[in-house]
Order: C-alpha cells, then structure tokens, then sequence
C-alpha cells in the first residue's frame, strides 16, 4: 500500500468521502492579484527583482505560468490605475487586446479594484473626504472600474480604503459615516445585477485616529446599507492580533455577507506575508468553517483571492508557495470528521471536539495532493517544477530591473 493509498483508507475511515474530497480539490479557484507579479513593497521602501512584471501583458504571463503549474488559479486581480493605460471610462476595443491575450493564456480577468487612494486629492479621503467634488471624482472612478469588469467579463468589484483621520477633531465621525454610506450607494447603484460589490475592512493604516471602515462590523452594516449585492471582504492581515478571524467568517456565511477573501499571512500587523507562513493552523480552522459551509443547502458564493506583497521572496515562487499553502489547508479541512465534530460538541467533550480538528490539521495530505495533480496531468510538486521550468531565468534575462509601478511602494 502506497502512501496515498494509506491516506486514502484513513481518510474515508472517518466517514469522509474520498471522491469528493478529490473533486473539491480539483475544482478549487485561487484568484492570483496583478501587483503581487510586480515589484511593491512597504512605505519604507522596495527591494526591486530582475524579472519581475511592468505591464499588465507580462502579470498575465506570470499569472499564467502559476496556474499551469498548480491548476487552480485560473484568474488574475487586476488594479485600474496600476493595470490600464488610459483615462476614464475605456471602450471594448481599448480593452480587446488584454482580453484576447489573458484569453490565449488560458487566464480570466478577475475582480476589478479601484484606486481611491493615491491621488493627492485624497489626503483627507476619498468617500469620506468633506469636498463633494472630490467624493465625485472618487465615485467616477469606480463607476468607470464598473464599466471596465462589464467589458472584461468581471463580476467583482473590489474596494478598499484609506479613509479615516489621524488626529482627534480632525473630522465627525457621523458625517463622515453618512458620506461612504452615500458615496457606496452612489456605485452600487451603477452595478449591472451580474456583480458583486466587496467592501473591505482595515483595522489602521494609513489613518492613526479613526478608520472609517476599520472592521467587519463597519463593512457589514455599509453592504447591507447598500443591498443584496454587496458583501464583506475579509483580508487575514487586517485585523488587531488575536481577533478570532474564523468566527467573523462563521457569523458573516450565517447572515450571507460574506464576499471573498483576500489571503496572507501577519505577525504584527499588516505585513502581506505568505498565507500560512506564520499561522497555518489558524488558515485551517478558517477552511474549516468554509468547507462546513460548502454542504449548506445554497452554499455561499465566496471569492478567494490572495493579496501579498512578495518584497523579499521570488515573486512566482513566493505566490505557488501561497497557493500550496492554501489547497493544503483546504484539503486537511476536507478530512475532518464532521459526525465525530458533532457528537463532541453535542455531548460538550470539549477535549475530543478539538481533537478532532487537531487530528485533521495533523493529517499529512501531500499524497493526497500529488494524487490529485498527477489526475490532472500535472507535476506532483509545482514549486518543483517551476524552478526546473527555467521559466524565472527566462523573465530576469529577458526583463532585468526597471522602474515600474503596480503595487505599493
């Protein structure tokens, strides 16, 4: 009996189905972002890489070559003011050529995310600025971001915020609270009923007062503000230290907000590390509430997404390491005894409900994996295989260091 073959029989002795864990493995969908592909880094500064991505053509070459070797990140995050070259509301014929050439790729346009925070008519916000005339301008943007996912085929609307204040005094709280609830309105209102609109939360940073979407509660309450449409969008680093991440996604399926993920990794705050890097049991315990999710009878729609910024690993390296990292705590998720769960809980054996779940995280589901990726014609380990591609020797060569934007920094 081989290792997988072992896995196999200890798996389904837990009332697991084996085939289905397989499917779901295969059919699981990590949206890759553009500006993960390019140099970023913090505000203090950016430590640049031969090889790494300029233009939105080169993203989607990277893009690519990441899923051709993991099989599940078959669509890439795109930034508007980073990824297009032009001003306002694009035509189809502007955008025909990124279309046609992701398509050739065998890469979908994913979610669209608006940039409300680099102008520098933004110091003091965008959504929630005083002046009506620059909330407009932030408002158009988004609208004009509508109009390039309805181009492209996207159904996502991602948004993210700096708004906020630094200084007691500086600004009302209320007032400023009823600006973003206006402003949102004012882009929901534009959205085809094919999208989604994903509000995302930020404990601090770049504000030190007050943040004006600053947690799940402040995102919750501006989506139902705004309708059906409009859910929450949980990112792993954004949250003060020891908020119990894995119970906000319970709560936010239970009420049918939650949107999407954007997947990392944090220390201290919010430092885009690898997803699993620091915290791979918590990556576990947050799939686990998804996968119990994925039985309900209308199981969620939830977009999972990565965000990280890669300042110091190899960019492609660093974003199939990710990728690894999150099909294996999906898989380990997908090997919890869920009847065993259950009983435990309902006879309030706290030790051997947490036994269960440690059991499954302890789980070596690297056979599993490797089965799985051999089943759909790919190598075993594609970390592996990208480093024996030549493909990054390819891209320094062919690319070296230059100045270029696309992600912070």
């Amino acid at each position: 009996m081989n290792a997988y073959e072992h896995l196999a029989e200890s798996i389904a002795a837990r009332g697991v189905d084996v085939a289905a864990v397989r499917q779901a493995l295969k059919s699981q969908a990590i949206e890759t972002p553009s500006w993960g592909y390019a140099d970023s880094g913090t505000r203090f500064g950016v430590f640049k890489q031969p090889g790494a991505a300029m233009s939105i053509y080169e993203k989607i070459e990277d893009a690519a070559i990441v899923h051709q070797l993991t099989g599940v990140a078959p669509s890439m995050a795109v930034h508007v003011l980073w990824d297009f070259e032009f001003e306002g509301t694009p035509t189809p014929d502007e955008l025909k050529p990124v279309i046609d050439y992701a398509a050739s790729k065998n890469i979908r346009i994913g979610a669209i995310n608006p940039n409300c925070f680099q102008a520098q008519e933004y110091k003091l916000g965008a959504i929630a600025n005083p002046c009506p005339k620059i909330r407009q301008k932030a408002i158009q943007h988004m609208i004009d971001s509508i109009e390039i996912g309805k181009i492209v085929g996207s159904d996502i609307l991602s948004l993210w915020f700096v708004d906020g204040t630094s200084y007691p005094g500086q600004d009302d709280f209320i007032a400023r609270k009823r600006r973003v609830e206006e402003t949102l309105q004012a882009v929901y209102a534009a959205m085809p009923p094919s999208m989604r609109m994903l509000i995302e939360y930020k404990l601090f940073e770049p504000a030190f007062y007050h943040t004006d979407i600053a947690d799940w509660g402040a995102a919750f309450i501006f989506a139902n503000k705004c309708g059906e449409q409009a859910q929450v969008l949980v990112d792993l680093g954004h949250h003060a230290r020891g908020v119990n991440i894995e119970q906000i996604v319970a709560w936010l399926i239970d009420e049918g907000k939650l949107g999407g993920f954007h997947f990392n990794n944090a220390r201290y705050a919010d430092d885009d590390l690898t997803t699993g890097s620091v915290n791979p049991y918590e990556v576990f315990l947050i799939y686990n509430e998804l996968v119990k999710a994925e039985s309900l009878p209308n199981p969620p729609n939830i977009a999972y997404m990565v965000d990280q910024s890669h300042n110091e690993k190899l960019k492609i390296e660093a974003m199939i390491q990710t990728i690894v990292n999150i099909q294996t705590a999906y898989a380990k998720a997908l090997c919890v005894d869920r009847k065993a769960l259950a009983a435990a809980q309902a006879e309030g054996d706290i030790v051997g409900a947490e036994n269960v779940l440690i059991r499954a995280f302890n789980t070596d589901v690297q056979p599993l994996l490797a089965s799985v990726r051999e089943e759909m014609d790919l190598e075993p380990c594609p970390l592996k295989a990208y480093r024996a591609s030549g493909y990054q020797q390819k891209i320094e060569a062919e690319r070296g260091f230059r100045e270029s934007k696309g992600g912070l920094g």
